[in-house]
């Protein structure tokens, strides 16, 4: 915004000049102003001639118009104010380069953020936890326009990109909504002036992100299309593959055109070889940068990838082949490979681009009849006296009620995003190329030689400021006259390199590549950033190579060498210090501050076994690339001290934390606790809560994760957010994760928000590496040919099987992306929850065949039980958003688990829960914002309790809470109160819910999902924490915008004290209910919930507390 108002300035104050020039009036002192806010020469009448050739277009277009040579007008030197330069009108052209994260538990890629004053870019990794990362570092978001992901595409390398993409939409519409109130209040006032309005809100906000990547990229996002609806922000796919990248042979610059790299087809299914391109010309560039991209292949494989024509695999049939719907989407045999493809990613492209940017509309209806509608859906219907609208509540055309009279009569219902229409995707296999870039800025003009320009007979004037701009000119008489005659040599623009190998089959593709030894490519970079896969730091070709290009700093990141150190500072050291309050359930996270040294490079100061000079890449890093290359070494982020945190913490808190502790010791308490629960079922099992937090992650809590271990039957995951595996890898010991992997039998996700089912993938991938070994072929999987209870029994008898519950979305998503990557799909069982017209109908259902409780076979039960280790599993559907499930577990010991997922209080819920022993239930809100739960379709702390109570729950855990809590909320429990909230149906609340709300339903919004933008700063994301809101970033760029709050009521008590969650509990229900609160990597046994309540003194002297921890 400071760059817009010193060009509007500049522009104003021209036209100002040359009023005082006619002898009008102009205004007082705007000038001298101008130049002692940018600190040049005092402004002289005499340069008037600059602004008569300057026209201010917007933030991006500060430079001068071209002149026409037609015109005899503009034949006139273009001048400058004394001591100026054209430069003085571009934007700061400094670029530095930020290391946001190395490989860690926390963060396994390796992600770069290249920082201009008016844009950013990221390069490298974009894994899970990344946008963590980013408010860990406290970096802005705002500006990002290009995304360029290194590697292979693969869930490792690209896993947090989604999140960071919905985190990106919601920053961008806030800049827009920013943006556009300050264009306002500028148009109004200009309009009370008199004045015109120079800039409209289009040339000031770019909301397009680019994500530039492999082959499969597009797939990877279209995956997403049945959760992932975003307006106003175009994401575009720019895929790079080797066959548009041909060639790596060097070609004379003048040989090859750029546009020369054509093909034919040479006959049916095959093609011309494409032509060297010319490796001089950049790949991409802007304004800023150029960018050269590095396509290798493993040694082993051909030049070309393999494509859907030739799979590596045989193709499973699609869902639209299982309902014997045949779709023309594939092509046919004779069709060119080629031509395929291209339309293959046209589709894709075209999902993508309606998941960001479409025109849909959450109120707008489709009318139907009645016996047209696809059943589940919310069926509205127009009143023939008023008018309105309302729901429909009549009989419905379905299976369960084939004896009701349905009425023909018309109805509306929503008509579904675009993208979510399709319902497959063209197949793809995984890809083995690995992609890397070159990025340098642009190479500095010399300075123009006026004298030389004499010399050679060039006319003074506009062929002047042709030639200075680097543009060849023809004299009269037909001689060429080229830049470089009059003008000093160029000075190239500073880059750095950066490669990503996952393997050390790429090493030879990547060191034979032609820009190596192209000058005109590596002038001016000055380091390579190496990001490498395991062992191949120890490759003797790349070390050979680097110690052949030591005149060049090389920066390895690479998990064999990087250390496992804490990457979330902030979460740590609160789980570090809860360890000192109460260490049985809480413990210093698995890390290691020590290089891990496994590779052959030795130390950076082993020069005697160190071929190649190197140092290793660190978080927080910064590179300077202009105006000079220099690498801050000593920029690194600090390691978190772990014995520091410890002695900070509060001694009082640490006094309460040992006085509970003795107080659990005593025989009395003792004796008291275990007569309370002698009948208490499962008092071993233990549940881990991995991520307690919703939206997205914070700086203190990650996203949903609970993990339930009961011994003697397995390990059983509910919900899997963005880096759960990383929560994992933290929680516990490296030997204690593969007892965990090799126990998981059962992962259950409970709906299709991104904060609930981003982590799957690594998860599934971990259990498969973990179970079946790392490469191992894969066997029969749960391909969509087998539907019989005799084939699923056949599977089962294999063994190693994981199971994944969830809604038909979740499994087709996952096997939609195993298109991309071997993750281990094909050994897991899918269980599909299926639900009927009646909100309490549920069934299980494996594919086309139905399992449910009704139509299970005998036999087939039997070996799901012995397969998984539950009796029974019983899902509800709640109401939060379209084909979410509360889900309660059975064991055959009489131990019962209920999970809520995110909804509010259901009442279906409650009965399906009789008997649990354990709820684990979603408290989104304090009982102070219930209208914002009841609006965002989730529940407050006594609701939560309310449904416990209902349940006859011996114990309740609450969790997911608000991200607007800037630390864990802590519980309060007020004696003797009874709940304030009873648990309703669903149908009513949510009639009563749209009665509120105006007749609008909205679905999920504030959550990771489908939602409709707002039309306010807060409604954006008004689930952020102050102290992390990465949208919030913008208020900061936003000039003329008041910052916003880092606290508010709902974050502080009237002491201005941090707030804490209050529970009201103690009612006449349940007295023998006990209730938990969660944090993030808490182990807690059933048998020793009830030991919670006593550290809840030191918890609340410990948060009361403000930290920079």
């Amino acid at each position: 915004m400071q760059a817009l108002e010193v060009g509007l300035n500049v522009f104003r104050t021209g036209l100002d000049l040359k009023r005082k020039a006619k002898g009008k009036k102009t205004r007082k002192d705007r000038g001298s102003r101008l130049w002692e806010d940018v600190k040049g020469p005092p402004f002289q009448t005499s340069d008037i001639k600059v602004f008569e050739s300057l026209e201010v277009k917007s933030i991006d277009q500060k430079d001068e118009v071209p002149p026409d040579p037609s015109s005899d007008s503009h034949r006139k030197e273009t001048v400058y104010p004394s001591g100026y330069s054209r430069r003085f009108f571009r934007s700061n052209m400094r670029s530095v380069v930020h290391v946001l994260t190395t490989p860690t538990a926390d963060t396994p890629g390796t992600t770069i953020l290249l920082h201009f004053d008016h844009k950013r870019y990221i390069f490298g990794n974009v894994s899970e936890g990344t946008q963590r990362a980013v408010i860990e570092r406290g970096s802005k978001l705002a500006k990002v326009g290009d995304i360029f992901l290194t590697g292979q595409v693969r869930w490792s390398t690209t896993g947090g990109l989604v999140g960071l993409i919905l985190t990106l939409a919601d920053v961008t519409k806030t800049a827009e909504l920013a943006q556009r109130a300050l264009m306002g209040a500028k148009a109004a006032k200009n309009q009370a002036a008199g004045k015109a309005t120079i800039q409209t809100l289009e040339q000031a906000v770019d909301t397009t992100l680019t994500v530039h990547g492999g082959t499969n990229l597009t797939h990877l996002l279209a995956t997403g299309r049945r959760y992932i609806l975003r307006k106003g922000m175009p994401v575009h796919v720019d895929e790079i593959d080797q066959d548009e990248l041909h060639g790596g042979e060097l070609s004379a610059p003048a040989a090859v055109d750029e546009d020369s790299a054509s093909e034919a087809p040479n006959g049916e299914g095959q093609e011309v070889p494409l032509k060297p391109r010319d490796v001089c010309i950049p790949t991409w560039s802007d304004k800023n940068l150029r960018v050269w991209a590095i396509v290798t292949s493993p040694e082993a494989s051909s030049h070309g990838e393999s494509t859907p024509s030739s799979p590596s695999r045989t193709r499973k049939r699609s869902y639209h082949e299982i309902d014997g719907e045949e779709p023309a989407l594939w092509g046919t045999p004779s069709e060119l490979v080629k031509e395929r493809k291209a339309r293959d990613d046209e589709i894709r492209k075209a999902i993508v681009t309606e998941m960001f940017d479409s025109d849909w509309n959450l109120d707008t209806f489709a009318e139907k009849r009645l016996s047209e509608v696809n059943l589940p859906a919310t069926i509205f219907i127009r009143d023939t006296g008023t008018g309105l609208i309302k729901r429909y509540e009549g009989p419905l055309p379905s299976d369960e009620h084939p004896g009701a009279a349905v009425p023909d009569v018309q109805v509306l219902v929503r008509t579904p995003w675009p993208a979510a229409l399709r319902e497959s995707l063209p197949p793809t296999t995984p890809s083995q190329q690995s992609l890397s870039y070159i990025v340098k800025n642009h190479p500095h003009r010399g300075t123009f030689l006026p004298q030389k320009a004499i010399e050679l007979q060039i006319e003074k004037g506009y062929r002047w400021g042709l030639l200075s701009k680097g543009t060849s000119i023809t004299t009269e008489d037909g001689k060429t006259i080229t830049p470089d005659m009059v003008m000093t040599e160029s000075r190239p623009g500073g880059g750095i390199a950066i490669v990503e190998l996952p393997s050390s089959a790429h090493v030879k593709g990547l060191i034979a590549r032609a820009e190596w030894r192209t000058k005109e490519v590596m002038d001016g970079v000055g380091a390579i950033i190496w990001i490498l896969g395991p062992g191949v730091s120890q490759d003797d070709h790349l070390l050979n190579f680097m110690k052949e290009m030591s005149h060049l700093e090389h920066l390895i990141s690479s998990s064999d060498n990087c250390s496992n150190h804490l990457a979330f500072d902030f979460a740590a050291a609160q789980t570090i210090r809860l360890s000192q309050i109460d260490p049985v359930r809480f413990s210093v996270p698995t890390y290691d501050d020590g290089p891990a040294a496994k590779s052959g490079l030795g130390s950076p100061d082993e020069t005697e076994t160190n071929p190649a000079a190197f140092d290793l890449l660190q978080r927080g890093m910064m590179i300077d690339l202009e105006p000079n290359f220099q690498i801050q070494k000593n920029s690194a982020a600090p390691l978190l001290d772990v014995p520091a945190v410890k002695q900070y913490t509060p001694k009082d808190a640490v006094q309460l934390g040992i006085e509970a502790r003795e107080m659990l010791e005593r025989d009395e308490t003792r004796q008291q606790i275990e007569t309370s629960q002698m009948d208490l079922p499962g008092k071993d099992a233990e549940i881990i809560t991995l991520g307690t937090g919703s939206m997205l992650p914070s700086k203190y809590r990650n996203v949903s994760a609970t993990l339930l271990r009961v011994p003697g039957y397995g390990s059983y995951l509910f919900d899997c957010g963005e880096n759960t595996l990383g929560q994992l890898r933290r929680a516990f010991s490296e030997q204690e994760l593969k007892e965990v992997l090799r126990d998981l039998k059962v992962i259950w996700i409970s709906h299709m928000h991104a904060d609930h089912h981003l982590g799957t993938v690594s998860v599934i991938k971990a259990w498969y590496e973990e179970v079946w070994g790392e490469g191992n072929p894969t066997g029969t999987g749960p391909s969509s040919e087998q539907g019989s209870p005799e084939e699923l029994i056949e599977m089962l008898r294999e063994g190693k099987r994981l199971f994944v519950v969830s809604c038909d979305a979740m499994i087709k998503w996952l096997e939609e992306y195993s298109g991309v990557e071997d993750y281990g799909f094909e050994k897991i069982v899918p269980i599909v929850v299926e639900t009927g017209t009646d909100s309490d109908a549920r069934t299980l259902s494996w594919r086309t065949t139905h399992i449910g409780s009704d139509t299970w076979d005998e036999s087939l039960n039997e070996s799901l039980t012995t397969s998984t280790g539950v009796s029974s599993i019983q899902a509800v559907p709640v109401n939060h958003c379209q084909g979410a499930y509360a889900v309660s577990f059975s064991f055959s010991d009489g131990f019962k688990f209920s999970y809520s997922g995110d909804c509010r209080p259901s009442k279906a819920f409650a009965e399906t829960g009789k008997g649990t022993t354990v709820l684990v239930h979603e408290a989104t809100f304090d009982d102070e914002l219930h209208r914002d739960a009841l609006a965002k379709k989730h529940s407050t702390t006594s609701e939560a309790l309310a449904v416990g109570m209902a349940m006859g729950a011996r114990r309740v855990i609450l969790t997911h809470f608000s991200q607007r809590y800037q630390k864990i909320p802590v519980m309060h429990q007020v004696e003797g109160s009874e709940l304030q909230f009873d648990v309703v149906d669903d149908e009513e609340e949510e009639a009563a819910g749209q009665e509120e709300q105006g007749g609008m339903i909205i679905d999920g919004e504030g959550e990771r999902g489908p939602s409709l933008p707002t039309e306010s700063l807060d409604a954006i994301a008004p689930e952020i924490s102050a102290a992390a809101d990465v949208v919030a970033d913008v208020a900061a760029d936003a000039e003329g915008l008041p910052s916003r709050p880092k606290t508010s009521a709902a974050t502080e008590d009237k002491d201005g004290k941090p707030a804490v969650v209050k529970i009201r509990a103690g009612g006449e229900g349940n007295q023998d209910m006990r209730v938990g609160v969660a944090f993030d990597c808490m182990r807690v046994k059933v048998g020793e919930i009830t030991h919670l309540e006593y550290f809840t003194p030191a918890l609340l002297n410990l948060f009361q507390r403000r930290d920079d921890y």
